[in-house]
């Protein structure tokens, strides 16, 4: 089994992160042993970029939400100068938490003994903290958590060093604008929360190929021409495009609506983020794979439209991905976790085809391959 120690990231030989048509899968035991979902903590998610909200949802001064990354809870607030912050959600007196769930403050109070900061994470003096001897206020403010507004949307990364998402993702803003004109403008009309029992791997990589799609998804491969479909990977992205059909069973949309988008686009954004357009009116949705465990993730999908109230058109897509979409994929995911466990299992063989069909697994190869040189980066 890996520990934290091991100088050899165990189990890989026979994966091959430069040569996806060579490959073979990630070894079953990434996917539900406890010390690498330990590791995973520090080696990805807290040295990658993770998903908040749209900036429009802290849009008023003293506006704040909490999101957890691994085991760290972080708050996020916009200060009375404008700027969106984001600290440690801990008190640096005695580590109560601070902040919860989401709302709005004139200030941060932590409900334990009423040490208060500013919404800029300054530590508030006062009478009794002035008697205390050699008591330096300035060492006790709020540890600051990077942020940045990408797209429109909130981003934190606990990296203070980390380059910017802006940067790292390289042309993927400019592709998800083909789709959906000025995303800063969208609003925030609601979310969908899957709790699965599956490791976030295996949800990820069900979203990076579409090789299951004629079995497992029939009304989604109405909705859009799989023939067409193809996946591109580039730097920390994958996107997922193809054509959409107006006559599908999934749900209708009237593709002859002036400003009506009638292609299926989506995207994959390292380590756990799905961007995603459908045919209609403008959107854009999320789909936020967090994990809780070795073999639990938490999913959000928040939807992001021209309105905060969706349309009709809206209404039906979203009931699809509630009750057929979701719980045709997470039954699919649930199934092959169970199936890790098998003693008759290892590593499976990716299926890659050389034109780069929607058949083939290289989507997945190069999550893997991402996620093989993030767990490896620091080993000996």
């Amino acid at each position: 089994m890996l520990k934290k120690n091991d100088n050899e990231f165990f189990g890989l030989d026979r994966f091959k992160p430069n040569d996806p048509a060579r490959s073979y899968t990630l070894p079953s035991e990434l996917y539900y042993d406890a010390d690498v979902f330990e590791a995973e903590k520090e080696s990805v998610f807290y040295k990658s970029w993770n998903f908040v909200c749209h900036s429009s949802q802290l849009e008023a001064p003293g506006s704040y939400t909490t999101v957890k990354v691994g085991d760290q809870n972080i708050a996020i607030v916009r200060g009375r100068d404008g700027e969106i912050r984001a600290f440690h959600n801990v008190c640096s007196h005695r580590a109560h938490q601070l902040l919860t769930g989401e709302g709005k403050t004139r200030m941060i109070v932590c409900p334990y003994h009423a040490w208060t900061y500013g919404l800029d994470g300054k530590l508030r003096s006062n009478s009794i903290l002035d008697s205390v001897d050699g008591f330096a206020s300035e060492e006790f403010c709020l540890k600051p958590v990077k942020v940045e507004i990408f797209l429109g949307f909130v981003w934190i990364n606990l990296d203070l060093n980390a380059v910017a998402l802006a940067e790292q993702s390289g042309t993927f803003g400019d592709d998800v604008r083909k789709y959906v004109d000025t995303p800063e403008t969208l609003k925030f009309a609601g979310r969908l929360t899957f709790e699965i029992k599956a490791n976030w791997k295996n949800v990820v990589e069900n979203f990076q190929e579409c090789y299951h799609c004629p079995p497992a998804h029939p009304a989604l491969v109405e909705l859009f021409d799989h023939g067409i479909y193809r996946t591109r990977n580039y730097g920390i992205c994958s996107s997922h495009i193809a054509p959409a059909r107006e006559d599908n069973s999934a749900y209708k949309f009237d593709a002859s609506k002036q400003g009506n988008q009638l292609m299926y686009a989506a995207w994959y954004l390292w380590p756990n983020v799905t961007f995603n357009v459908f045919p209609g009116r403008r959107n854009l949705s999320f789909m936020h794979i967090m994990p809780t465990g070795p073999e639990t993730t938490f999913e959000h999908w928040d939807f992001f439209l021209d309105e905060a109230t969706p349309n009709e058109e809206e209404v039906a897509a979203m009931d699809y991905i509630k009750g057929i979409l979701q719980p045709e994929d997470i039954g699919l995911v649930e199934s092959v976790q169970r199936g890790l466990h098998s003693q008759a299992y290892s590593q499976g063989r990716l299926v890659i085809d050389k034109d780069m069909t929607s058949n083939s697994e290289h989507g997945i190869h190069h999550f893997q391959s991402m996620y093989y040189r993030a767990m490896t980066a620091n080993r000996g």
